[in-house]
């Protein structure tokens, strides 16, 4: 992976960072088992060990899971429509995986769209309890987490990207969106790096 020297150390302010894991729930983690460059068990298991480390040193988690209907979802007229099976979806589809929570102290956020803040009081959340800075991970890579990073980048937050903690459709599409976008809008770690920091 291009750029694996880092030009400034990781340095993480307890007191101002948080965990935002986008879309680690059961429908999502359930269809993307052909995922890459890492599997789904691999993602949740990171996940889990980043937000098991959060909570120990008193950090925010936030669990973002997306709950589409066909009542609010978004109608756009487009060449491939990701969500055309949404209202005969299982009863469980937006649930959390269990490795990952919620636990006590956990903010829960629903989104109906891709990134995390739209439509939802996120950066309101954030703003309130002080984050200056959020580690993202989730799936996948190029939709929500990636959708989720420009709006944070946009809003000044900075930003902190579990590579192995996230993944997409195929390893290009995750590499594209680590090497072209994420590099020039944070700082892109292994989970175990992040954790070691804190």
């Amino acid at each position: 992976m291009a750029n694996e020297t880092h030009d400034t150390k990781l340095d993480i302010d307890e007191k101002s960072t948080a965990l935002v894991a986008i879309d680690l729930q059961k429908g999502i983690a359930s269809m993307g088992r052909s995922m890459a460059p890492y599997d789904v068990n691999t993602v949740v298991k990171n996940a889990s060990e980043l937000a098991e480390s959060f909570r120990r040193h008193n950090m925010q988690v936030f669990l973002v899971h997306v709950a589409p209907s066909k009542g609010d979802m978004l109608n756009v007229i487009a060449d491939e429509n990701g969500w055309s099976g949404a209202g005969q979806m299982p009863p469980d589809f937006s649930e959390i995986v269990p490795e990952l929570g919620p636990k006590e102290g956990d903010i829960v956020i629903t989104k109906k769209q891709w990134g995390a803040f739209y439509g939802t009081d996120l950066e309101l959340r954030l703003r309130r309890t002080g984050i200056k800075t959020i580690v993202l991970c989730g799936i996948s890579t190029t939709h929500g987490v990636e959708s989720t990073a420009r709006f944070a980048y946009e809003m000044g937050f900075q930003q902190i990207f579990a590579e192995d903690a996230m993944t997409a459709m195929t390893k290009e599409m995750h590499d594209s969106s680590v090497n072209n976008v994420f590099r020039r809008m944070g700082r892109v770690r292994k989970t175990s790096e992040i954790i070691a920091s804190l």
